[in-house]
């Protein structure tokens, strides 16, 4: 295998906007801190317990990808692509998820703390145990039902028809005003 020496002058601009194709790349633990992955075709890669904090993902396909107990604290995936991804134990913290498609993921257990989460697709998602403290889903499609197994507080935005389940021991406005 040869390596191609890159100096500046040999990189044009259109070649700092690659669109890797990394669809079922085997990235298990990898760090990828920080990396620019955004439009990336990572669909069906193994990305669990990967790093990738702070990483751009916006826009990339993850798609059956396996990022299990993968941490993406701050990473913006806004409008990607993640239906059927396993992305249980993830750390999301504070994570830009907005406008993500994110049907039936598995987010069992995943920390989803000050998340972004508005205009997301949680339809048949699988929160159960997941913590969405203080995230914004104001503006997702998902279900009462399918909020029930998650846990929240006070801070967490939900959408109009939905309500805190009882076992996060947040008082609706309606609650409130019976009191």
């Amino acid at each position: 295998m040869s390596v191609a020496k890159v100096t500046r002058n040999s990189l044009r601009e259109r070649d700092l906007f690659i669109e890797p194709d990394l669809t079922g790349a085997e990235l298990r633990e990898a760090n990828l801190a920080r990396a620019n992955l955004c439009r990336a075709e990572l669909s069906e890669a193994n990305l669990a317990r990967a790093n990738l904090t702070g990483a751009n993902l916006s826009e990339a396909n993850l798609s059956r990808a396996d990022l299990t107990d993968a941490s993406l604290t701050v990473a913006d995936l806004s409008r990607a692509d993640l239906p059927s991804t396993d992305l249980s134990e993830a750390h999301l913290l504070r994570a830009d998820l907005a406008e993500a498609d994110l049907m039936s993921a598995d987010l069992t257990g995943a920390k989803l703390t000050g998340a972004e989460l508005r205009e997301a697709d949680l339809s048949g998602a699988d929160l159960s145990g997941a913590d969405l403290s203080g995230a914004d889903l104001s503006t997702a499609s998902l279900t009462q039902e399918e909020l029930e197994p998650a846990t929240g507080d006070e801070n967490t935005r939900l959408p109009a028809d939905l309500n805190p389940p009882a076992h996060w021991g947040v008082k609706t406005d309606e609650q409130a005003e019976e009191d």
